[in-house]
């Protein structure tokens, strides 16, 4: 497939050649479903907790006696239909972390590029450099390639003008190529890729012979 590649100033400078093996193939939603959930699930840290009516700190004796006084009858205050009682049936800590096949897992990604590719919500450029960290050019060079859209900038190594200059950004964020995940590809509404970070996808993504 041959897509167009621009430079910083959204100028198109040469088109080139995109693996067919991560950009062209079937997508499968259900798969990138699956790897989307195992993504969050496993970002949750699970440390929610509630007591229950015996770990309260609160008297056992019993609130009333039993007869006689015309209101139900109850034992200890922490009971969970009180105020500062337990907490019935509340959650503890617990792992919510969820296993998928390394291959499954590659696919899915392959999958995600293949749509973001088709829905032409990809933009590849020659390079992305700055001399110093610039929020104000930076804003500029993201206006020129993808407008108003907000953006997912992907990076070959680490590059600190850049990163700290889309820190300050509200609707762009930067993330190694390496790290390419299913969240944030489908986060964003454009996917800026320099030719070093399609080198570093093609390398980790492309099928092996």
């Amino acid at each position: 497939m041959q897509v167009p590649v621009m430079d910083m100033n959204g100028k198109q400078v040469k088109t080139i050649d995109l693996p067919a093996d991560i950009f062209e193939i079937e997508v499968n939603v259900g798969l990138m479903h699956q790897a989307y959930v195992r993504q969050m699930a496993n970002a949750r840290l699970g440390t929610h907790n509630t007591k229950t009516r015996a770990q309260v700190q609160m008297t056992g004796a019993k609130m009333y006696r039993q007869k006689g006084t015309g209101r139900a009858r109850h034992g200890a205050q922490s009971a969970p239909i009180f105020v500062g009682g337990g907490v019935a049936h509340g959650p503890h800590p617990r792992k919510y972390t969820k296993q998928m096949p390394r291959k499954m897992r590659q696919r899915a990604i392959r999958c995600a590029l293949s749509a973001l590719m088709r829905d032409n919500q990809l933009v590849f450029v020659d390079q992305l450099s700055l001399s110093t960290p610039k929020t104000k050019e930076m804003r500029q060079v993201l206006n020129n390639l993808v407008g108003d859209n907000s953006a997912l900038v992907l990076l070959a190594t680490k590059n600190e003008p850049v990163e700290l200059s889309v820190r300050n950004l509200d609707d762009a964020m930067s993330i190694r190529a390496n790290y390419l995940n299913m969240r944030d590809l489908l986060n964003y509404d454009k996917v800026i890729v320099p030719l070093d970070a399609l080198d570093v996808i093609t390398s980790l993504w492309g099928k092996k012979e």
